[in-house]
């Protein structure tokens, strides 16, 4: 039985020497195996995953590599567990960890900065200059696991005492595994200067992370907030999630439409969450002179950009990578306090024995599938459960 050296475990959570796993071999190509339960190290602990949301990142990384980067390349038939938004229990703890207790309940960050790097000491630690250097043995410090460390489509994980977020028991499974969707969205809009309280928002891109873009924009106190997408349906989730007003961008014209609902006046932030080819001067011209664009999607080609408008009218563009700088924590306490209802993008769950069952409802959409979840425990119909 699990019993490491200088490891703390418990006799409430008996921890098998072996778990099952689910490891990337050719694009496309996922089998259950064995692997090894892994050890924490200092300032580590063991998590027991009990649920796992599929991200758009994920379905990247599966089928086309990037951005994961294990042993210098791509991921593929490497051993590599992939898998970032999961939730679970704390099972065991690593030298000198007091910071969490064995049962406590926790959603989790991806990314452990090295702690040493320029960026990592400004608190910019999913931008970490040691990014992808401590797959296997190499202890550099940095991990993103699901993307340079083994992630979470199997049964235990270890994570970095920096990357845990506790959760109230209040909170389900598949909520918490929406946590890092929604931590996303928030260092998106801190990064665009935090307090929006009065100013106006435009989110571009009904997807996960725009839903819930529209939802923590609205918490913070921005109005109006406007959503544009292509799917009514989704566009209706928006309005229940906040948004003020919404445009579908295949009936008119979204720039004309977002500014005609700001009184003819350009907005003051945009969230671009679409990753769509001409999502970005398409936002250029939705902003106010000196407005800000924080880009939290990417398109998959090269686009030109109107750089002359961008700077004739002082606009500011941002990009973001995952949920940096404690954004989670904030996300947290806005779900716990019930400031949004982030299980409206919740739609399907699965157990973890039918991942690609699940990855299939993700990825080809199917039944209109937004945020697909698969579960360790709890789940036992091999069938896909549809959310309440």
């Amino acid at each position: 039985m699990y019993a490491p050296d200088g490891v703390k475990t418990s006799r409430d959570y008996a921890i098998p020497d072996t778990m099952k796993a689910w490891v990337l071999g050719d694009p496309g190509e996922l089998s259950l195996r064995e692997k090894p339960v892994p050890v924490p190290k200092k300032a580590e602990v063991l998590v027991r995953i009990d649920a796992v949301a599929i991200c758009a990142t994920d379905l990247e990384i599966i089928y086309h590599g990037p951005p994961a980067l294990i042993r210098g390349g791509i991921p593929h038939n490497k051993n590599f567990t992939p898998g970032h938004e999961y939730m679970g229990t704390v099972v065991a703890l690593g030298p000198a960890v007091d910071e969490y207790r064995i049962g406590q309940r926790v959603t989790v960050e991806i990314h452990a900065g090295c702690g040493q790097c320029k960026r990592c000491r400004e608190g910019m630690y999913t931008a970490c200059h040691n990014y992808g250097l401590n797959y296997g043995d190499v202890d550099k410090g940095h991990r993103a696991n699901g993307f340079t460390t083994d992630g979470g489509f199997c049964e235990y994980q270890v994570n970095n005492i920096n990357t845990l977020v506790a959760i109230p028991d209040a909170m389900s499974d598949e909520e918490a595994t929406l946590v890092v969707t929604a931590g996303t969205a928030m260092y998106g809009l801190t990064e665009l200067g935090g307090l929006v309280a009065g100013e106006s928002v435009v989110v571009t891109g009904p997807g996960p992370i725009g839903l819930l873009g529209v939802a923590v924009a609205k918490a913070l106190g921005a109005q109006p907030v406007i959503l544009t997408g292509t799917r009514d349906n989704r566009l209706k989730i928006g309005r229940e999630l906040g948004a003020d007003h919404v445009v579908n961008v295949t009936k008119e014209n979204a720039v004309d439409a977002v500014r005609r609902l700001n009184g003819d006046k350009g907005l003051d932030y945009v969230l671009e969450c679409s990753g769509a080819p001409n999502a970005v001067n398409e936002a250029v011209r939705m902003v106010n002179r000196g407005g800000k664009i924080c880009l939290a999607a990417f398109p998959h080609q090269e686009t030109p950009v109107d750089i002359a408008e961008i700077v004739r009218n002082n606009i500011y563009v941002y990009g973001i990578r995952g949920e940096g700088k404690s954004a989670t924590h904030r996300a947290e306490a806005f779900m716990s306090q019930k400031r949004f209802d982030a299980t409206k993008i919740h739609t399907h769950t699965f157990p973890l024995d039918d991942l690609p069952t699940a990855i299939r409802y993700a990825k080809d959409r199917v039944e209109d599938a937004i945020k697909v979840v698969v579960k360790a425990r709890g789940v036992s119909a091999a069938h896909k459960v549809a959310a309440e």
